[in-house]
């Protein structure tokens, strides 16, 4: 390798540098440093702050030029490039570069994410977190009996008579980062089935999905009676809750296994659909319904009590429900809610 690198910097100056960053990263993995050390060391060569960030922990190192951690906060990075292991982006490395990126930037976070991704594999151990739908679907099925069942878990690398919870998730985002953020002790295993994400996880951490999931999850009993459970949680998910446990559904869960005929032909349900189309009148329907009081649903639309008021009153006689009587507000929760089961 030395002697190519001579032989290459009589040709061509970058083309030298580059042999060095290769070399560079080799002699850091055959010495089996640690993260922090391939960060620092990081940092040293590209003499700017340089980060690594686990989808599975959610933990960002960032080491500056002088060797210590970064305590700055963190601009944008100049350059980035995605970790992979086994074909999964488990996390990224960057670096914080002032000014333009340098002429190796990219070849110096090729090898540092590769060698962030051998440190993983050697310590991880190396367990990823997307898994063979086909496993996935017999450990969620009614139709599996529990031999299969058993045998599909174990597969899967969770251990028997761990106790595991389903979670469905519709997001643009891919499954093994919302796997890896909720679940970051692992094991977390996840594969889509038709158009929904499926996510089997020993511990769930709903306060680390990520901004733009919607997310249902059942219970820790039988995966096949959980992942029902997160189905049905998944309905019930919106904007304003975007993760739902089925356990916290209560009574409201009855209303999933309403007829969508019975419900489309209910008066209440058919005026909360006459009023769908003005995104105004149903926000403040929602907000309404939600918090039960007008000051706080003011609050909460950031408007004055009595512009709140006045929409409510308007949208009682459109929906033919006094909503601001405790049974006109029951009437109201309950067809919105059947409205938006009915709606996706």
């Amino acid at each position: 390798m030395e002697a190519l690198a001579v032989r290459l910097s009589q040709l061509d100056s970058q083309a030298e540098g580059a042999i060095r960053v290769v070399m560079f990263y080799d002699t850091l993995m055959r010495r089996r440093v640690d993260l922090p050390a391939l960060a620092r060391a990081s940092a040293g060569l590209a003499e700017c702050v340089a980060g690594i960030l686990l989808h599975g922990t959610g933990r960002a190192i960032r080491m500056s030029p002088d060797g210590r951690e970064a305590s700055t906060p963190p601009p944008p990075a100049s350059t980035t490039t995605a970790v992979t292991l086994d074909e999964e982006e488990i996390g990224a490395v960057w670096l914080e570069r002032p000014g333009p990126p340098g002429p190796l930037d990219d070849l110096l976070l090729d090898r540092l994410a590769i060698a962030v991704a051998a440190v993983v594999e050697r310590y991880g151990p190396a367990r990823t977190t997307m898994a063979d739908p086909a496993l996935v679907e017999l450990v969620v099925s009614s139709d599996s009996d529990e031999a299969a069942r058993a045998r599909a878990l174990r597969l899967l690398g969770f251990a028997p008579g761990l106790p595991v919870r389903v979670v469905a998730v519709r997001s643009r985002l891919p499954l093994d980062q919302i796997g890896g953020r909720i679940c970051p002790s692992r094991p977390v295993k996840a594969a889509p089935l038709a158009d929904v994400g499926v996510l089997l996880a020993t511990t769930v951490d709903p306060a680390r999905f990520p901004a733009g999931v919607r997310a249902g999850i059942g219970a820790a009993e039988s995966p096949d009676r959980s992942w029902r459970e997160a189905r049905t949680a998944l309905r019930f998910a919106t904007a304003r809750q975007p993760v739902v446990h089925h356990d916290e559904l209560g009574a409201l869960a009855l209303l999933a296994q309403v007829p969508e005929a019975a419900a489309s032909d209910n008066t209440d349900v058919a005026a909360i659909a006459r009023i769908a189309g003005n995104a105004e009148d149903l926000e403040t329907l929602d907000a309404y319904c939600a918090t039960g009081s007008l000051r706080r649903a003011a609050d909460r639309l950031h408007l004055h009590h009595s512009s709140v008021a006045r929409r409510l009153e308007q949208l009682g006689k459109t929906i033919g429900v006094e909503i601001t009587e405790p049974t006109g507000l029951i009437r109201a929760r309950i067809a919105l809610t059947l409205w938006r089961l009915l709606n996706g």
